[in-house]
């Protein structure tokens, strides 16, 4: 027979409400009984119940620390039909990241994201510049606790010291709407290991292909290869200059900060998808 637990009482112990937790199970199913038997009770007692009742009554919410969180494996939401999508091969709790996220839908909703498939602002789906697309996240707003899970399907956000952008329908479940980012924290919790695959460090991206083209020939005689790929951006379209390519993001993020230091760059390391298009190399 499976074992139950009943809670009976909460009575103040030592400045903090206490709980008994009986578990009704062998010998210990007697003495529930015996707690539950009717039985009548003295003035004192009856005056020490109607006390112990007041204060559990009157008192808010007990604060305790955040409990930590084990993720679980969530389902993923369907993919758009024609979109291949990779298989699920990652194990949650591999990848935690802290940072600000920001959310973004107008224009870009109904446009193509970096996967393929068309943005839709109005469902959980998020960018990320490194893990891989299908990857499922749980996101928590560490300004409020609210959480909800999106799906990669896009790269970005290329503003420094933001590590996530949310479709605006994430953004209405975590409350950031109008504060336009929150301060957040990210749990793998499925999709493809994050670990493998190539990656690439963003040097720049200039609305003038000409700028591009500078850029690159400044670089071509240390770093190479280097791409020039085309993107739509939020004001138009824009040319962003790609330096290198490494099988893992380590060896990007020391390539990132190599360029930072000799050459005064403003970097992003990405991860280099199947289906982008690279453009010139």
């Amino acid at each position: 027979m499976a074992a139950s637990i009943e809670r009976l009482a909460c009575v103040p112990w030592g400045g903090r409400k206490v709980i008994w937790t009986i578990r009704r199970t062998g010998s210990e199913r007697k003495f529930v009984e015996w707690l539950q038997r009717p039985r009548s009770w003295t003035l004192p007692a009856l005056f020490l119940a109607a006390i112990t009742a007041a204060g559990c009554a009157s008192r808010g919410p007990v604060t305790t620390s955040p409990p930590v969180i084990v993720p679980e494996p969530a389902p993923a939401e369907p993919p758009a039909p024609g979109i291949a999508q990779p298989p699920a091969t990652g194990e949650p709790g591999i990848y935690v990241e802290q940072g600000i996220a920001s959310w973004y839908g107008v224009p870009f909703h109904g446009r193509r994201a970096a996967n393929g498939e068309i943005f839709d602002m109005n469902t959980l789906v998020a960018a990320h510049r490194t893990l891989p697309f299908g990857s499922i996240l749980r996101v928590t707003n560490l300004a409020n606790g609210r959480q909800v899970e999106v799906r990669v399907i896009d790269r970005g956000p290329f503003v420094r010291d933001r590590v996530l952008d949310l479709a605006r329908a994430a953004a209405i479940a975590l409350d950031m709407l109008g504060t336009g980012t929150a301060p957040v924290r990210i749990e793998l919790l499925a999709g493809p290991s994050p670990a493998v695959g190539d990656f690439t460090v963003q040097v720049g991206a200039f609305s003038n292909r000409a700028n591009a083209e500078h850029l690159r020939e400044r670089l071509i005689a240390s770093y190479q290869p280097i791409f020039i790929q085309g993107l739509d951006g939020s004001n138009g379209h824009y040319y962003r200059v790609l330096v290198g390519r490494v099988s893992n993001s380590d060896t990007a993020q020391q390539l990132a900060m190599q360029l930072r230091s000799e050459e005064g760059l403003r970097t992003f390391v990405m991860r280099l998808d199947v289906a982008t298009d690279l453009g010139d190399k």
